[in-house]
């Protein structure tokens, strides 16, 4: 596949190549979003529309939807390096577009955005000004302590409590397995695919088109993540009742107290199997990578996964932006 060239950068391709440069730079970056990591951008990336390059210092990664060209994330590096990289890349993504408005930088933290505009408001860029930028703020991180997860203290989890001990009870046969993407392959793609058409059965009529947008996406990217699954340095579990795997849940570690939940699929017929699977799960992240916190990602816009994620009682919520030029 050929890389491309807009104002004298040379940006390549996004493929297992990038891993250990981007998590070089990502160690200058102290945020605990579940999408600064490697793996969460390259599973949910097709092999042609992911590209970076090294600005300022700063490993700098584009999307190319159609013929418009954004960034999934702001340049990964040192401060000071970051806010003068998010200038050239706007020009860069400026000369490829049809218009500016293609042009955004997706998934800021607020930290990098408040570091930006003091930046800007400094006086470092003379002839820029936060006038020219619109920030929209975006979907929320759900951020929860270890602990509380597995723990699942007071009135405020009974009904989770509840669920775990009547789905141990009524399968008293279930067995948990590390995943393996060879062994576990076509029994995960399975499921998914039943888990797909369960959902639709129970989702609100309004929120079915944009499920239906995300379904392909999803399924290439779990697909992708199973095929590249050793080099991503993923964890993962399945538990199976008799012989049939009912869920599957992957992780990764996002920082030194922090692990993230990629994804976690459980068959919606067997009561109790999500909650079961989510705690069994916080419990090995938490003793695999001595983490103190969990992140589970955002909502979606899902009304009912919002639901789902506050009533395990967040620790603190962590916003993300959007960041346009005008």
């Amino acid at each position: 596949m050929s890389a491309l060239t807009i104002l004298s950068h040379k940006l390549k391709h996004f493929d297992l190549s990038a891993k250990e440069k981007m998590e070089r730079y990502l160690q200058e970056v102290h945020v605990d979003v579940s999408d600064y990591t490697f793996a969460a951008n390259y599973i949910w990336l097709s092999k042609s529309s992911g590209f970076f390059t090294i600005i300022d210092d700063t490993f700098c990664l584009f999307v190319l939807n159609g013929s418009e060209l954004s960034m999934l994330l702001p340049p990964l590096g040192r401060s000071e390096n970051v806010y003068r990289a998010i200038f050239k890349c706007f020009d860069i993504m400026n000369q490829n577009n049809s218009s500016n408005y293609y042009s955004k930088i997706e998934y800021v933290h607020e930290t990098i955005l408040e570091g930006f505009m003091n930046y800007i408001e400094e006086g470092a860029m003379l002839f820029d000004s936060m006038e020219s930028y619109v920030v929209e703020k975006k979907l929320v991180d759900y951020v929860y302590r270890c602990d509380d997860l597995i723990e699942l203290k007071g009135n405020a989890f009974h009904a989770k409590r509840n669920e775990i001990n009547k789905f141990k009870n009524a399968n008293p046969d279930f067995r948990i397995e590390r995943l393996d993407s060879r062994k576990h392959e076509e029994e995960i793609t399975l499921l998914f695919n039943k888990w797909v058409g369960d959902r639709i059965k129970y989702m609100p009529k309004e929120e079915a088109d944009i499920f239906l947008d995300g379904i392909y996406q999803e399924r290439l990217a779990i697909k992708r993540m199973l095929k590249d699954y050793s080099e991503l340095e993923l964890l993962g579990i399945v538990i199976y009742i008799k012989e049939d795997l009912k869920g599957f849940t992957v992780g990764e570690k996002i920082d030194e107290s922090t692990a993230s939940i990629l994804v976690e699929k459980t068959d919606f017929e067997v009561l109790g199997c999500a909650q079961f699977i989510f705690r069994e799960f916080c419990k090995l992240l938490k003793n695999e990578f001595r983490v103190e916190h969990i992140n589970v990602g955002d909502d979606m816009g899902f009304e009912n996964l919002k639901k789902v994620k506050m009533s395990y009682r967040p620790e603190r919520l962590i916003p993300k932006y959007t960041l346009y030029q005008k």
